[in-house]
């Protein structure tokens, strides 16, 4: 099963490298990870996405509340939540394929980001699912180059991950 796990960790340099290195040393995959501060700067806030059951997550929730630099863990997929991760496209884009990817891109509700006389850079944010659907709805040929950042997720409501 696919958990989203947040954590509040202190900014100090090496803090990633320790959570990371709880995963790979423990065979955990992580399919997807997002660092940044939070508004304190003293604190960065990371998502973690990952696979695995109720008792695998468990483990890796106990685990990482014992490192040093992690204030708080909460796997924000066991309520309602909300989860966007950023993509940018670079496509080839000429003759017929250009109001194709313009066409396509509406659609989605991205937007073409950056012009060329032969690509263009399209901006996309929403779900996984979303991103999937939006690369699947485009000839394969004309995608140059796909970068996402991770995915970010919040907990809806009164849910909050704070100190």
């Amino acid at each position: 099963m696919r958990h989203v796990i947040s954590l509040l960790i202190e900014n100090e340099s090496g803090a990633l490298s320790r959570v990371s290195g709880l995963f790979s040393a423990r065979g955990y995959n992580i399919e997807s990870l997002t660092v940044a501060p939070t508004e304190d700067a003293s604190m960065s806030r990371m998502t973690i996405v990952t696979t695995g059951s109720d008792d695998i997550i468990e483990q890796i929730t106990k685990q990482l509340n014992k490192l040093i630099e992690v204030l708080k863990v909460v796997d924000i997929s066991e309520a309602a939540h909300l989860e966007r991760e950023l993509m940018l496209v670079k496509v080839r884009a000429t003759g017929k394929d250009r109001e194709e990817i313009k066409r396509t891109a509406d659609i989605f509700r991205a937007r073409i980001i950056d012009v060329t006389d032969t690509s263009y850079v399209v901006e996309l944010t929403g779900n996984q699912g979303k991103l999937d659907a939006f690369l699947s709805a485009i000839d394969p040929a004309l995608i140059l180059e796909t970068v996402r950042s991770g995915v970010c997720g919040v907990g809806r409501g009164d849910r909050v991950l704070k100190l």
